[in-house]
């Protein structure tokens, strides 16, 4: 069965492992989850993340996200999908949001790349919003 929002379904996992207090999740991997992650570790929201093949499985790959807590609370306060497969929200360069007046990012999907809405300022490039990060 195929499944209809994989970055949802990734950012589900890290909601979830947060609430369990897990130190490592797993989702299957591609390349925009990876993109999405590697924006989270740059700006301090997970500690990393690896991938390893699939036993058993070929051309499959998992991604493991070694979530990040301070003092026993989790760093990702709330993690929210934002641009869905029924309704894709778009953001110019002007109309950038702008999530907890700055104590979070938006994470956007531009023309150059996966980065967050400060990168995307300084790059002064738009797009679509995929999540937003508290």
């Amino acid at each position: 069965m195929t499944m209809s929002d994989p970055l949802g379904d990734m950012l589900t996992r890290i909601r979830n492992g947060q609430s369990a207090r897990k130190n490592v999740v797993s989702s299957p991997a591609s390349k925009l989850r990876s993109n999405v992650l590697e924006v989270l570790k740059r700006e301090g929201y997970i500690r990393g993340f690896t991938t390893a093949p699939v036993e058993n499985v070929a051309n499959a790959h998992n991604l493991a996200i070694e979530l990040k807590y301070y003092e026993g609370e989790p760093v990702i306060r709330q993690i929210k999908r934002v641009s869905k497969p029924g309704r894709r929200v778009y953001a110019k360069i002007a109309d950038l949001p702008r999530v907890y007046n700055g104590l979070g990012i938006a994470i956007l999907s531009t023309p150059r790349g996966v980065m967050s809405d400060n990168e995307a300022r300084v790059a002064n490039v738009g797009g679509e919003v995929l999540c937003h990060v508290f």
